[in-house]
């Protein structure tokens, strides 16, 4: 707009007032508002917009065309070398606080063991590529008196709030997994535990407890059984690998996400129960994995990937190759965070007793 006023002035009857300060002013605007390129531009222009003026109104050899000219070139110049720095600055804040987010969110979530009772484990968590902003997925397995109880979860959001979420939801599991025998009563204690913590006056953002939701799915291997107990509140279904073949556990009787739990009806909740033989995988994850699309807007085929793995692989590996897989289907640019459990049931009385 600057340059353009200055054209019009130079190139009408009002060519009288001195525009040379107006010029200075587009380099020094466009450093601070712009990027390098758009800054290059913004100063091509200012050139190209002073070379015609000063043609058209027949000043060249005058003092003050120089002048115009020297104060320009000074200006930008001074503009990229501080615009850089800006820019290097707030790159390496933003690094600083982008690492102090991921500590933060592992030590939150921090890897299953190797080994569970009656199974092998494996986690695995991706971010999503949203700067500093540390995402809303949880993920957690316990080895206890009644088997091995792991959860999956998704805090809708991002930022602070969906991680004091997460904490609040991993902490009550992690306490609750083992004196509460029913696992849906383990579900209502998370659910709990996020209602106490919205109540807390300033805990959340207005916006946040009005929309906030976190969907959840927990399960349990039993020990001395070759099933897997399942409860569902609003999650994508887990899904098993047996065989060579994939089978989503979906629930009979789908339930809201924690947080909308006066939207429950029917009857009482109970645990469903699936096979899982030993030799079967499990797989929890979130919904970034199956809602990753590529650049023909096709979602990840994560049952039909899973199959192809070799069941050779460990859990660890298996996880890996599905990392590679998501990777290149989504040619690195993950539209939201990822967070995966496997299980390998092993053979019946292999598993390590807990008192």
């Amino acid at each position: 707009m600057i340059a353009l006023a200055v054209l019009i002035i130079e190139l009408t009857p009002a060519h009288f007032i001195y525009t040379g300060p107006f010029l200075t002013a587009v380099p020094a605007l466009a450093a601070v508002t712009m990027g390098p390129k758009r800054t290059a531009l913004a100063v091509a222009l200012a050139l190209a917009v002073s070379v015609t003026t000063a043609t058209y109104n027949q000043a060249w050899g005058t003092l003050q065309v120089y002048t115009n000219f020297l104060a320009l070139v000074l200006v930008s110049l001074a503009g990229f070398i501080t615009s850089s720095a800006v820019r290097a600055y707030r790159r390496s804040e933003l690094e600083q606080v982008r690492r102090i987010a991921v500590a933060a969110q592992e030590v939150i979530l921090r890897p299953v063991p190797e080994r569970l009772g009656p199974v092998r484990a494996a986690s695995l968590c991706l971010a999503a590529g949203t700067g500093a902003q540390v995402g809303g997925d949880l993920y957690e397995a316990v080895q206890t008196r009644y088997g091995v109880r792991m959860i999956v979860g998704d805090v809708r959001g991002k930022g602070l709030t969906a991680m004091r979420a997460v904490a609040v939801v991993l902490g009550a599991f992690r306490v609750v997994v083992h004196y509460e025998d029913d696992l849906v009563g383990v579900m209502n204690h998370c659910a709990a535990a996020l209602r106490r913590e919205a109540a807390v006056p300033g805990a959340y953002p207005e916006e946040a407890l009005m929309e906030g939701f976190t969907t959840a799915l927990i399960a349990q291997v039993p020990d001395d059984e070759p099933v897997v107990q399942l409860v569902n509140r609003g999650h994508p279904p887990a899904l098993v690998l047996h065989e060579g073949r994939t089978q989503p556990l979906m629930p009979t009787s789908p339930r809201p996400p924690l947080g909308l739990e006066d939207l429950i009806t029917g009857p009482p909740e109970k645990p469903e129960s699936y096979p899982l033989v030993p030799g079967d995988r499990l797989l929890l994850y979130t919904d970034g994995v199956i809602e990753a699309r590529n650049l023909d807007n096709d979602f990840f085929p994560l049952s039909e990937t899973m199959e192809s793995i070799s069941f050779s692989t460990t859990p660890e590996e298996f996880l890996e190759q599905l990392h590679h897989a998501l990777i290149r289907h989504t040619e690195g640019h993950l539209a939201d965070d990822v967070a995966m459990i496997l299980v390998d049931r092993l053979d019946e009385g292999v598993g390590i007793p807990v008192i």
